[in-house]
């Protein structure tokens, strides 16, 4: 009996990922339709499934879907008033036109936040900046997703506090997963570069390969300089950079608390004393897509809340005849826009719940756990390598399932898929290069994404595209990772 299901189980996941990847059934159909078939296979009865899997599984991720429209009413708004449109030119105007050269910069820049940042709304806020600026110089939507789904990568390699997992479940030390951290990062880095020089001479770019050749060596070595200089330090001594940090940051608030004061003491007196032309964008609305990110980075509002200070920041600073009527098509058009995105993130939570489980209610009246996990767990003992060779070779193969919250997907099944290898005894730094290493193609190339369906729709691309585009680098790069964890952890 379980191994029908674990055939069938096989049958729908590959069949509906294929006909997904083959762009022949649109997500948001099939990913219900896995996160039905899948507990009910697995002996779930129909009424739970559509209870906890169908119902609560779409209300799973509604703090993403929520803020997701938000922001896009906030994106909406910056385009009707005009404000998206010059800040591009304005910044078109101070990066010159060089396309591979604003690539790389806005690749750091997001690498850089994303060591510390985390959420949708933060990558929405971000991307508000970013992708006008990156359009202004040529480069293409697709180009400009992919960059940003790398740097978002990269960055979440180097984020200390996505390292608790590994290091309380598996009793990692720090230094440990730090050091295959900054690995993965040098190898995502060189990878970034690969992508952005191919991806603009697709886009048309007409490109100097000797100066981007030297710049990118240039690059690469300052980067692993930093890397290494970073990783010799000791735990102290990190902590005592970061007390310095900590210290200083209070005045940073009240600086950037006084400076918003005033911007909005200036907006006051212009709306109330300045006979100027109000119907040209003013300088202060260009703060109106930086406003809310410092608002989260800086005093740790919530998104949502920081999303509506920027629009009604918005709406004084381009204050003028006819603008409330522009404010509430924004919130309408915001909605709507966005709305394709809400729909794939329902069927997101769906399949989280059916491969995951629902919680609460269910698990405590079932405390044989879910079927799903339960079912897949002894099949999952029986592929554990033995030797360095054969774990490059099977998790390469394995790898695309980091996909469609696959078995080897984090956010998926993996985390209860690394303690199924912990319990049969396999290396615990082991599990986590190999998780490290795969998901690359899960935090650049899912199309179950959160992030990945929001850049798709507000880049205008298909989001399975986004797949096709991104994961020839995803997979070499994984495929490079494990070689990396193998010689490291399994000698």
């Amino acid at each position: 009996m379980q191994i029908l299901q674990i055939v069938l189980l096989a049958i729908v996941f590959l069949s509906l990922a294929l006909l997904m990847f083959l762009r022949k059934i649109p997500a948001l159909l099939a990913l219900p339709f896995m996160a039905f078939l899948i507990p009910i296979i697995c002996g779930v009865s129909i009424t739970d499934t559509i209870q906890y899997v169908i119902g609560q599984g779409s209300l799973k991720l509604h703090n993403a879907y929520t803020i997701a429209m938000f922001g896009s009413m906030l994106s909406i708004f910056l385009q009707k008033t005009g404000i998206a449109e010059s800040f591009i030119k304005k910044g078109a105007e101070l990066s010159g036109d060089k396309p591979w050269t604003i690539a790389v910069i806005m690749l750091a820049i997001i690498i850089l936040l994303f060591t510390t940042l985390n959420g949708l709304g933060a990558i929405i806020m971000v991307a508000t900046i970013v992708l006008p600026i990156m359009s202004s110089v040529g480069i293409g939507s697709m180009t400009i997703v992919g960059i940003f789904l790398i740097g978002l990568s990269i960055g979440g390699t180097l984020n200390a506090g996505n390292w608790a997992v590994y290091i309380d479940v598996m009793n990692l030390t720090v230094a440990e997963v730090r050091s295959f951290a900054l690995v993965m990062f040098g190898l995502t880095f060189i990878a970034a570069l690969i992508y952005i020089t191919i991806q603009l001479f697709r886009d048309g770019h007409e490109l100097n390969l000797k100066k981007i050749f030297v710049a990118s060596l240039a690059v690469i070595l300052f980067v692993t300089a930093l890397a290494i200089t970073y990783n010799s330090l000791s735990v102290d001594l990190q902590e005592s950079v970061s007390e310095i940090f900590s210290s200083s940051f209070y005045v940073l608030k009240i600086l950037l608390a006084g400076g918003i004061i005033l911007l909005f003491a200036l907006i006051i007196f212009r709306l109330l004393f300045s006979n100027e032309d109000k119907n040209k964008v003013h300088w202060t609305a260009y703060f109106t897509p930086i406003l809310p990110l410092l608002l989260i980075l800086i005093f740790e509002m919530n998104f949502i809340a920081a999303f509506i200070s920027g629009l009604i920041y918005g709406l004084l600073s381009s204050f003028k005849k006819g603008i409330m009527n522009t404010f509430i098509r924004s919130i309408f058009e915001g909605g709507s826009v966005v709305m394709p995105a809400v729909v794939l993130m329902l069927g997101i939570g769906m399949l989280l719940n059916a491969i995951m489980g629902p919680g609460g209610e269910w698990n405590s009246s079932h405390p044989e756990g879910w079927p799903v996990l339960n079912l897949l767990k002894p099949l999952m003992m029986k592929i554990v390598p033995e030797n360095p060779l054969t774990y490059v070779l099977t998790f390469t193969l394995a790898a695309p399932l980091a996909l469609y919250r696959g078995p080897l997907n984090v956010w998926g099944m993996g985390y209860g898929l690394a303690a199924v290898f912990l319990a049969s005894g396999m290396n615990p730094a082991s599990i986590m290069g190999l998780l490290l290493a795969v998901g690359q193609i899960q935090g650049i190339s899912d199309p179950t994404n959160t992030h990945n369906v929001w850049l798709a729709n507000e880049m205008r691309v298909d989001v399975q595209k986004v797949l096709w585009n991104t994961i020839p680098y995803t997979w070499a790069l994984a495929f490079v990772g494990l070689i990396a964890s193998a010689l490291m952890f399994m000698n």
